[in-house]
C-alpha cells in the first residue's frame, strides 16, 4: 500500500511540478534551469510508475516488499526536490547550494532501489 500511496503523490506532484516549472516559471528560468527542472520531474515521474507497478505487484503476490519501495521514495525526494530546490532557489538570487551534494545521493538511492526490486523480482 505504501508503493502505490507513494507512487500516486509522486504521480500527482510531478503533474504540478512540470506544469508549474513549463508555465509559471518559464521566463523565471535560465534554459539549464528548465533543462534541470525537467530532470527531477522525470525522474520524479519514473519512480512514481515504479512505486505503482511494484505496489500493484506486491498485491499480487509477484513479489515480496522490500527495501526498494523506501530507496525509491527517499531517492526521489532526494534527487528530484533538491534540483527543483537548486534551480528555484537560483531563479531568485540565491542558490542554495548545500541541496548540491544531495542529488548525486538521490541518484544512488534510486539505483539502489533498482537493484533491490531486481533482487525481489529473483526471488
Amino acid at each position: 500500500m505504501l508503493a502505490q500511496l507513494s507512487g500516486a503523490m509522486f504521480g500527482l506532484t510531478a503533474v504540478i511540478l512540470g506544469a508549474f516549472g513549463a508555465h509559471a516559471l518559464k521566463k523565471k528560468f535560465t534554459e539549464d534551469q528548465h533543462d534541470s527542472f525537467e530532470t527531477g520531474v522525470r525522474y520524479q515521474f519514473y519512480h512514481a510508475l515504479a512505486l505503482l507497478a511494484a505496489g500493484f505487484a506486491q498485491t499480487a503476490g509477484v513479489i515480496e516488499p522490500g527495501a526498494y519501495t523506501w530507496l525509491f521514495i527517499s531517492g526521489t525526494v532526494l534527487f528530484s526536490f533538491s534540483i527543483y530546490g537548486l534551480c528555484l532557489s537560483a531563479a531568485f538570487g540565491t542558490k542554495w547550494r548545500f541541496l548540491g551534494p544531495v542529488t548525486p545521493v538521490g541518484g544512488l538511492l534510486l539505483v539502489a532501489g533498482w537493484l533491490s526490486l531486481l533482487f525481489a523480482i529473483l526471488r
